[in-house]
């Protein structure tokens, strides 16, 4: 974005704080309406994959795309929980998020924690490193030792990042707690994984182990893939925002830092409207039912960085923040790098 339309929004960046105000307020019955359209759907659908067993394998495995999608939805409910966005008591938002963290397989307490840390320190590059995608920069990699900088190729590499790393998250890591998390946080890992347990123990018991694996682990592998792509897509782009704590600023790094992921309404409809992710992250307190309202009745809004699908597929091999060009770059442009850096040290 120009150095114009920067100074714009920050002096716009008072402004904006009224806009929002007026969609901030959640309305119980929207709520109520999305717990319905998304709970039911999605335990019929698992009725369903288990009556399918008896069929095909296959038709089962095949549902585990909508199922995917509903969960999908679950986790934005649960989002809009952790704000404090979906109802207006904080006990109503705990208890639901706590029920939908079980479905997510995603501690509802512990990811509030280190979810609160990614939006007060997203796109800020010293503070990396809590509830972000992990970004080195040119500089870092180049000086970083050989074991480490294949590391980082491997994580970044598209296989890994979408499917080793879903699974790795969702199915592994949450289920222990951070070093030195608050007691709290350390209770919501315990409790959700002795509530996953019982129901995974409970329903193996009733229709036996292999044929609930069938339907509850491509459903959620799927979802967890998504979910991470969605998180990766909404930040990692060429064209995003990163900058040192000195000059970092919350209005840029919502309005440039979080992309508008711009997808056809049916998958708007299942991923909650995250994708105006940009306004999500000026105002974590709208709930996911108001952003499009509000993305779409203020211009101040829409100047900002829009993906497709069609053009979000380039973001996948995006993995290093140039601090010379301010954008983020592939490995395959390294070599132009490399000649840049050459040429400035032999002109100095």
């Amino acid at each position: 974005m120009s150095t114009v339309v920067e100074k714009q929004i920050k002096k716009q960046k008072p402004a904006w704080v009224p806009i929002v105000a007026k969609y901030q307020q959640p309305d119980w019955r929207k709520s109520v309406g999305q717990i319905l359209n998304t709970f039911v759907p999605l335990f019929l659908l698992w009725g369903l994959m288990y009556l399918m067993l008896d069929v095909s394998i296959w038709l089962t495995l095949l549902l585990a795309i909508p199922t995917a999608g509903f969960l999908v939805r679950v986790f934005i409910i649960q989002h809009d929980c952790g704000h404090n966005a979906f109802f207006k008591s904080k006990k109503a938002n705990d208890t639901l998020g706590f029920i939908c963290g079980v479905l997510t397989l995603t501690p509802y307490f512990h990811w509030r924690h280190r979810h609160a840390i990614h939006h007060a320190t997203s796109s800020n590059l010293d503070k990396r490193g809590t509830g972000d995608v992990p970004t080195m920069t040119v500089e870092e990699y180049l000086h970083a030792s050989p074991a480490k900088r294949l590391g980082y190729r491997i994580f970044r590499n598209p296989l890994v990042m979408f499917i080793v790393v879903p699974f790795a998250v969702f199915f592994v890591i949450n289920r222990f707690s951070a070093p030195k998390s608050p007691k709290r946080e350390r209770a919501s890992v315990h409790w959700t994984n002795l509530v996953v347990l019982a129901l995974v123990v409970g329903i193996s018991y009733l229709i036996g182990l292999p044929q609930f694996l069938l339907i509850w682990f491509p459903a959620n592998m799927l979802a967890a893939a998504a979910g991470t792509w969605l998180f990766f897509v909404q930040h990692q782009f060429e064209d995003t925002y990163w900058e040192h704590d000195p000059d970092w600023d919350f209005t840029l790094a919502g309005m440039e830092g979080s992309s508008y992921y711009k997808l056809p309404k049916i998958l708007q409809w299942f991923t909650g409207n995250i994708g105006f992710h940009h306004i999500h992250h000026l105002s974590p307190r709208i709930p996911n039912y108001n952003l499009e309202k509000c993305h779409q009745e203020n211009p101040i809004f829409q100047r900002v960085i829009t993906l497709t699908l069609r053009t979000s597929l380039h973001c996948t091999f995006l993995s290093l923040w140039d601090e010379k060009t301010d954008r983020l770059v592939s490995f395959g442009d390294l070599k132009a790098i490399r000649q840049r850096l050459t040429t400035q040290g032999t002109q100095a």
